[in-house]
């Protein structure tokens, strides 16, 4: 790592408006550090930063990209003009980091490759054990989705990296997957190359969801995504294609970051990468959030009331505090008006306007079902999930509990993992797992992490909607 911090130091990158010391990038306003509880190794603030204040800057030369591996090897560059435009620019860097891999240390980017992580665990990365253990449909479709796409890429540009020449085991499926999980989880957004840049020191900032509480919540930011538009349900939406981000590359010919909030020294500094659901962040990024303010739940919907209207399917679904999103409420209350009725209530359905408490009441009560419904049909409750998530942790931690899964009410999870994985468990106490099955074992952890989220928002809304059906209740019968 020092040699990687000198390396970066050489190439202009610097955590100060001036030159960087010889010796490191990093300790006027940024040091490396472990956090275990948050995103593991990243950046801590070297002292006290004010919020917008430029904490690293990475000159062009110094960023990975597709344009600079071609301009240094005209080779690569030809075989992509060739290959064009069946290639998209993701696969274009795909292959510029596998050739650059493939030349060891003789590439100028050897100490940031040597330090990039030996294995990912972004969606496309599951197994089949570990993606039937997200348990809800839509997201095991957009793991086999990620993977069937990705699967897809490789084999289109196997050619071509065999008419270069590349090394077999750089022709792998699991190198290319490797590569890819590194392109889709590190690089910056760039406005010449759709597929972004790999930044030496700057892709080591963690993750901060853009407008959760611990962002400029001194300045008094609203909150965009509960603020309530009527005395009942309505909430105003937050518009999932706005991408927050902390900084980019400025007229300077740099990449350029800053602070997005105050931080004292020692805290961790963070970036907001955009604004994803928990399903994305896992699809993308390889991570998901305990508490995160974009989170989206959806549930399954009636084909009529997926076209009812004009919302989009996906602004349909359930806010982290178990309130159903404006467009969803907004679409219930239309499906459940009788249809000789919903022309001329339509214009008042769309402003998010309460119609009555018995239309009000019937929603209420189809969602409480629903989400009722969605809950008994999956296969584990939230306490199995909580206990299972808690013994994954321990294992992943240490051996010293291996025995004890065998005598738990989790033993017949465990053996079909083991099976899964053609492995014959030693439950002697000083028996150590395979780096593959920890590897595994931190992905599982993830999945039931990720339904473990999805039944929470599900029990809060059936929660909040219960709770609502009783105060209108009482409403009518006062009436």
């Amino acid at each position: 790592m020092e040699a990687l911090l000198r390396w970066a130091a050489e190439l202009g990158v610097s955590d100060s408006p001036s030159a960087p010391s010889p010796s490191s990038c990093l300790g006027r306003s940024l040091l490396i550090a472990d956090f275990p509880d948050a995103g593991g190794r990243g950046l801590a603030a070297a002292r006290d930063l004010q919020r917008g204040e430029l904490v690293l800057r990475a000159p062009r030369t110094a960023l990975l990209t597709s344009d600079r591996v071609m301009d240094d090897d005209p080779r690569i560059a030809s075989s992509v003009a060739s290959h064009l435009p069946r290639l998209s620019s993701v696969q274009t860097l795909i292959i510029c980091l596998l050739s650059e891999v493939g030349k060891g240390k003789s590439s100028n980017w050897y100490l940031y490759l040597s330090q990039l992580p030996s294995y990912y665990t972004i969606l496309a990365t599951f197994n089949d054990f570990e993606t039937e253990a997200l348990q809800v449909d839509e997201a095991i479709w957009v793991a086999q989705k990620a993977l069937r796409g990705i699967r897809s890429d490789w084999e289109e540009a196997t050619p071509l990296m065999k008419g270069l020449g590349f090394k077999p085991k750089l022709l792998m499926f699991k190198s290319w997957i490797w590569a890819f999980a590194t392109v889709s989880s590190r690089t910056l957004h760039i406005a010449w190359d759709d597929a972004g840049c790999l930044c030496p020191i700057g892709d080591l900032f963690n993750y901060a969801a853009p407008n959760d509480d611990n962002s400029s919540t001194d300045e008094g930011r609203d909150d965009m995504m509960h603020q309530e538009t009527n005395k009942m349900l309505n909430q105003t939406d937050f518009d999932s294609s706005e991408r927050l981000t902390d900084g980019g590359y400025e007229d300077v010919n740099e990449y350029r970051l800053y602070a997005r909030k105050r931080y004292r020294k020692g805290e961790q500094v963070l970036l907001a990468y955009g604004t994803y659901t928990n399903l994305e962040l896992l699809e993308h990024y390889g991570f998901l959030l305990g508490e995160n303010p974009n989170e989206k739940i959806y549930i399954p919907l009636d084909l009529d009331l997926c076209m009812i209207g004009s919302w989009p399917r996906d602004s349909l679904y359930i806010l982290p505090n178990g309130h159903p999103s404006f467009a969803l409420l907004c679409a219930l209350r239309l499906w459940t008006t009788p249809r000789n009725r919903r022309k001329a209530l339509s214009h008042q359905i769309y402003s998010g306007s309460f119609l009555s408490v018995e239309n009000e009441l019937e929603i209420l009560k189809w969602l409480v079902k629903k989400c009722e419904e969605t809950l008994q049909q999956l296969p584990t409750t939230i306490e199995f999930d909580d206990n299972l998530l808690l013994l994954l942790c321990k294992l992943q931690n240490s051996t010293s509990c291996i025995t004890e899964m065998n005598r738990s009410i989790f033993e017949q999870k465990f053996a079909a993992f083991f099976r899964f994985h053609g492995f014959e468990l030693d439950c002697s106490i000083h028996s150590k797992l395979p780096v593959r099955l920890l590897q595994s074992l931190e992905r599982w952890g993830l999945a039931v992490q990720w339904r473990c989220n999805y039944k929470r928002t599900l029990t809060k809304c059936i929660v909040h909607c219960k709770s609502l059906v009783h105060e209108l209740s009482l409403q009518q019968n006062q009436q």
